[in-house]
């Protein structure tokens, strides 16, 4: 990627966007970046730095990605981790807690040379938190990025990663609403999607066909549409309980439920069985189960739908709402976390708490197709203008020369 992609980007963010963007990386061409997370693909994470690392690179600064290395142990333990910080009342074994300290170890020793030396390093969620323990000659500045809705964490879990949270120079979460008290600054920062990526770039129309003949479904019938994981925060069962509702009155309705897989995701199998059991046979639910580089056909899936849906009970952003509201779909989603922050309700969509509100909404819609446009319109502007990936960058940059800025300020 070169600087010549910015000038696509103008057409998305506004010169001026891109114009503050480079003013504050010009502000940081002698420093030195690295970022780690739990997985290469697969996620919200995963999808916002496979293009944010080069486009950093791209700005003249010397940035790369590391992945930790863990066993299907480690990530069965950050699993836990990951329900206990969104309200469950879990906490993993002593035997699990002595294997995630031992995996951070031992990949601290296998990166050290790198996390030493760097100027900044970004940690993203708790599988790699206790690096910076295992990393004690750091030159450089930590921050914690934690993607996840940590609004009421289980309170064991909470104290026991707090011993390496409180280790960092600051932290940063999605919204308000998931920080806690801190030694040091704690920032906000909401995620974003790419509007260059082939998940969200224009289609053509014969693409967009494709996915019909594909998998069966009846392009002239309402679709409604959920692509998430296949994790019960996602609350898929939930989604089939409004769909069995709407089938009531509506008996040409089609479902579709698309879920990938992530490598530090244990229970995606077990989720995506319920889920096949609970739509029992029903030939207008679609159970599928794509790869992690099938964007296309997700991109042209969400532009097929009529109503997309995100019907979370605990999200930190949720990155599906923005994709669906960027290709103008109206979307209806959990009051939960992130999408609360999206979707205003009856301007760029609803939110809901129940299946049966999911349900009232999806009917509303349907009978309202001019209503579905006009949300449609609105969301689409409402992500131009807070939550395409140039102002996500920005804001990173801007988080990191306040620190240089502040530590040079301290060595005067």
């Amino acid at each position: 990627m070169n600087k010549n992609i910015f000038e696509d980007y103008k057409k998305f963010a506004g010169p001026e966007a891109i114009d503050q963007l480079f003013q504050v990386a010009n502000q940081l061409q002698k420093i030195s970046i690295v970022h780690v997370s739990s997985t290469a693909t697969g996620g919200g994470v995963a999808e916002i730095l496979i293009r944010m690392i080069p486009m950093t690179q791209a700005l003249g600064i010397d940035t790369r990605w590391e992945i930790l290395e863990g066993s299907q142990e480690f990530f069965q333990c950050t699993k836990i981790f990951h329900n206990a910080l969104q309200g469950l009342n879990e906490f993993p074994s002593t035997l699990q807690i002595q294997q995630y300290e031992e995996i951070n170890k031992q990949n601290a020793e296998r990166l050290k040379d790198i996390l030493t030396h760097a100027d900044i390093v970004i940690i993203h969620d708790p599988q790699p938190l206790p690096l910076i323990a295992f990393t004690p000659q750091r030159k450089g500045k930590w921050i914690w990025r934690c993607h996840i809705d940590t609004s009421s964490p289980n309170e064991d879990v909470w104290k026991y990663l707090k011993q390496y949270i409180n280790q960092f120079d600051a932290s940063i979460f999605s919204l308000a609403e998931f920080t806690h008290p801190s030694p040091h600054p704690v920032f906000t920062i909401p995620p974003s999607i790419d509007p260059l990526t082939d998940k969200n770039c224009e289609l053509e129309k014969k693409e967009i066909d494709n996915v019909y003949d594909l998998f069966k479904i009846d392009p002239t019938h309402p679709i409604i549409l959920q692509v998430s994981r296949y994790d019960r925060f996602k609350d898929p069962l939930g989604v089939i309980k409004a769909y069995r509702l709407i089938q009531k009155i509506n008996s040409t309705v089609q479902l579709v439920l698309v879920g990938g897989g992530a490598s530090d995701d244990p229970e995606g199998d077990l989720v995506l069985n319920e889920v096949r059991n609970a739509a029992d046979g029903d030939p207008n639910i679609f159970v599928l189960l794509l790869s992690n580089d099938a964007h296309r056909t997700i991109n042209a899936l969400q532009r097929a739908a009529t109503i997309v849906l995100q019907k979370s009970l605990r999200e930190g952003f949720g990155l599906t709402v923005t994709e669906a509201l960027w290709k103008r779909k109206p979307v209806i989603g959990g009051n939960t976390g992130g999408i609360k922050l999206q979707l205003i309700n009856g301007q760029t969509g609803f939110v809901v708490n129940t299946p049966e509100e999911a349900a009232s909404r999806i009917s509303h819609l349907l009978q309202h197709p001019e209503e579905c446009q006009l949300l449609g319109s609105n969301g689409r502007e409402h992500v131009r203008e807070k939550f395409l990936i140039t102002r996500h960058l920005r804001d990173y940059l801007s988080l990191i020369l306040s620190l240089i800025s502040e530590n040079s300020n301290k060595m005067k």
